[in-house]
């Protein structure tokens, strides 16, 4: 409510709760309930229900999102540095849409080649594992890195044949994350991604959990640990690639976030997921209200999200690494 009065125009608080109010009595079954006269301008509707309402439920599906996927990785790979986008998803994202940005696509091609090349990127990655590795972690590990270090060159191709004046900054800018574009189609995306994605690893808590204390010991319990590594790794991949697909790339949420939320509650992933998407989304919320707000300029997400996650991650170090 309180990021709701963040930005140019000055709202009231009563004013915000009559106009979402208001929108329930557009519903056939409520617009006896909820009938409210509009005594507001269109504009201020505007700026309240397409513009703030899906940028800030977006800053925080996206910051849980991210929170969640870099818990559940973490828990898998049983690394403390391991970040959503290990298995090259961003890299992935990026080359897709720098390469439709290069072809002058519009805002939705941009958004759907940068969610198809991110699917692709894990995908090859994960088949890489498969083949050579059995699904071995390490291996898992070392394709993403290849994958991610082959997407990230032909990303830089893309640079050099893009145009410096129009394209060059925008992929550079797309590249640093921005909330800026964000809608009620993409909060309806996200919200469907995130909800199908948070429901399975509700239903597959225990057996990541056990998972996590290591391959052997999850298989003597009865856990079909192939089914399980997939598992986390689709609703990882699905959160992360539907983010990055709205936003561009954000660093350090997925990495830094779940840290915090290890110290508070333990390393339980019953409770870890929670708390991290909770943590997440509020802490991405408010970088976006910094950047509406006091600052005032429009600066990348990624920038601030660096700038404020690094030194947190420095004074976590110590705490986290007993934690762990």
């Amino acid at each position: 409510i309180l990021s709701f009065l963040v930005g140019r125009y000055d709202l009231s608080v009563g004013l915000i709760w009559d106009v979402l109010v208001a929108q329930l009595g557009k519903v056939p079954i409520l617009d006896r309930i909820f009938d409210y006269a509009p005594y507001w301008a269109s504009t201020l509707e505007t700026v309240i229900v397409q513009v703030r309402l899906p940028r800030i439920m977006c800053c925080i599906l996206v910051g849980g999102a991210l929170s969640v996927s870099g818990a559940s990785y973490q828990t898998l790979f049983k690394n403390p540095m391991v970040s959503p986008d290990l298995l090259g998803v961003s890299a992935g994202a990026g080359f897709g849409a720098a390469l439709c940005m290069l072809n002058d696509g519009s805002w939705w091609q941009i958004q759907l080649a940068a969610f198809a090349f991110g699917l692709l990127a894990v995908t090859a990655a994960y088949s890489i594992g498969k083949l050579f590795g059995n699904s071995n972690i390490t291996v898992l590990v070392l394709a993403g890195v290849v994958v991610s270090s082959v997407f990230q060159s032909l990303l830089s191709i893309i640079k050099t044949m893009a145009d410096t004046e129009n394209t060059l900054p925008s992929i550079t800018f797309w590249l640093m994350g921005s909330m800026g574009r964000a809608d009620i189609k993409d909060l309806g995306v996200m919200l469907l991604i995130s909800i199908l994605s948070l429901l399975l690893i509700f239903l597959f808590r225990h057996q990541i959990n056990t998972l996590a204390a290591g391959e052997n010991e999850a298989l003597t319990m009865g856990v079909n640990v192939p089914r399980v590594k997939l598992i986390v790794v689709a609703t990882s991949t699905m959160l992360t690639v539907c983010s990055v697909s709205i936003c561009g790339i954000v660093g350090w949420i997925g990495m830094v976030v779940p840290h915090i939320a290890r110290i508070l509650v333990g390393a339980n992933y019953s409770k870890l997921v929670p708390i991290s998407f909770a943590i997440g989304g509020v802490f991405l919320l408010l970088i976006d209200n910094m950047i509406r707000g006091p600052i005032g300029v429009d600066l990348p997400l990624g920038v601030l999200t660096s700038l404020i996650g690094t030194p947190v991650f420095v004074v976590l170090l110590t705490r986290a690494r007993k934690v762990w």
